[in-house]
């Protein structure tokens, strides 16, 4: 198993095509993250590779330039068609999708290589067309929606040369191992493909699968603790339940507090918050499974551009987002998972800038507590806020934004 070294690692120092050394030119990217520099030396001689890497730590550009340096160095010689991609990139989620794709956009801007989108909540005929308007080069796409164009045809997968497993174990988590195995099934046999997976975490299914879907890979990793605690300042406020708004409230006002993300655990609490800090005169956007795709992208879009500064989110925006520049991450209810606690936190101190993580720990959650610390294998700092953040929160001024969704007839459903 590769480790990484501090040595930095230029981009210049591997052999990349022209075109993409350009943009990764206008990018500003000079050096080699550490999972780029360990796993770039494998996968761009063509070796499969399994690694062991975390949102924030540059592993979408890592593949995402083995893709496109193999397809610019390897330019197809027989005639093309169109729904016949030559890479294909699975990730878990929409959002994650959609923003490996943009990566990619970025990364292929001097090319005429062509990407598509296809993922589940968005119109399926638009995917089609895109499909259909010229040949596809790179597919990046969620399981489900996948598996839909696969079975009608419509996406023909026999001609993958690379093929990238993005947040592996999130997909186990999510129950789409059946589906995305059932997509693989349908790419040539493993010795006739690149394959490179990445996971958070190394379990023994993530082995059991980078063996089952990869030829002999590499196994690479970057220490996941290091990337989420070296630049990130991390305080756990002893706070009573009835005094967490007035103390969000504060933090949100505080010199410094630009661009904020509050994670919640369940959605109603998401909505009530992103409502509450609306009619308080605070521009927020709201993400959770509730919200629809397009205002999703949307909110995500006017959150980066700083039409709001502060985002209230359940664990859906906890992985896979690349939202530069956020100042604090706020955990207004502890996550019942150590391992989110870590992803959440991974939302600031990214690209060598340094973020503050503060975590709300009330009666109901303050147990949870140790686990988060013996996941991290050190104590946090758990201390009383100051008197001046528990003042108390000023009266409403603005009338309501995120009202409930209209609930439908028929049974109950439990939701995450």
């Amino acid at each position: 198993m590769e480790s990484g070294s501090n040595e930095k690692v230029s981009f210049d120092t591997f052999n990349l095509q022209p075109p993409l050394r350009q943009a990764i030119a206008d990018l500003g990217f000079e050096f080699c993250t550490p999972i780029q520099a360990q796993s770039l030396r494998y996968t761009l001689q063509g070796n499969d590779v399994t690694g062991r890497a975390q949102t924030g730590t540059g592993k979408t550009a890592a593949f995402l330039i083995t893709i496109i340096n193999d397809l610019l160095s390897n330019p197809a010689e027989e005639e093309r068609f169109v729904a016949e991609p030559r890479a294909l990139v699975i990730a878990p989620t929409r959002e994650l999708a959609i923003q490996i794709a943009d990566d990619a956009y970025k990364l292929t801007r001097h090319t005429e290589l062509h990407t598509v989108t296809l993922v589940g909540g968005e119109d399926y005929a638009k995917q089609e067309k895109a499909l259909a308007r010229q040949p596809v080069d790179i597919v990046v796409a969620t399981p489900g929606r996948l598996l839909d164009f696969v079975q009608s045809d419509k996406l023909y997968l026999g001609l993958i040369e690379l093929l990238v497993i993005d947040e592996a174990d999130r997909m186990l988590d999510m129950g789409f191992i059946p589906q995305v195995r059932r997509v693989i099934g349908q790419t040539p046999k493993k010795d006739c493909r690149q394959t490179l997976l990445f996971s958070a975490t190394f379990t023994p299914e993530i082995h059991e699968l980078g063996d089952r879907w990869a030829q002999d890979p590499i196994l690479v990793e970057v220490e996941p603790e290091k990337v989420a605690t070296e630049s990130v300042e991390q305080i756990v406020y002893l706070v009573t339940t009835e005094d967490k708004y007035d103390l969000l409230y504060n933090l949100i006002s505080e010199p410094g507090a630009e661009r904020i993300i509050v994670f919640s655990n369940r959605r109603d609490q998401v909505r009530r918050l992103a409502d509450n800090l609306h009619r308080n005169g605070v521009d927020c956007g709201m993400l959770s499974g509730e919200v629809a795709q397009n205002k999703r992208i949307n909110t995500l879009e006017g959150f980066k551009s700083g039409k709001f500064k502060v985002l209230v989110a359940t664990d859906v925006a906890g992985r896979g987002l690349h939202i530069e520049d956020v100042t604090h991450v706020i955990n207004y209810t502890l996550p019942e998972e150590p391992e989110d606690y870590v992803h959440r936190i991974g939302r600031t101190g990214r690209a060598g800038a340094v973020g503050t993580s503060i975590s709300f720990a009330c009666e109901e959650d303050s147990f949870l507590v140790p686990a988060i610390e013996e996941k991290l294998g050190y104590k946090l700092a758990c201390v009383h806020p100051d008197e001046r953040l528990l003042a108390k929160a000023p009266g409403f001024t603005r009338s309501s934004k995120f009202k409930p969704a209209e609930k439908k007839s028929g049974p109950r459903r439990r939701h995450q």
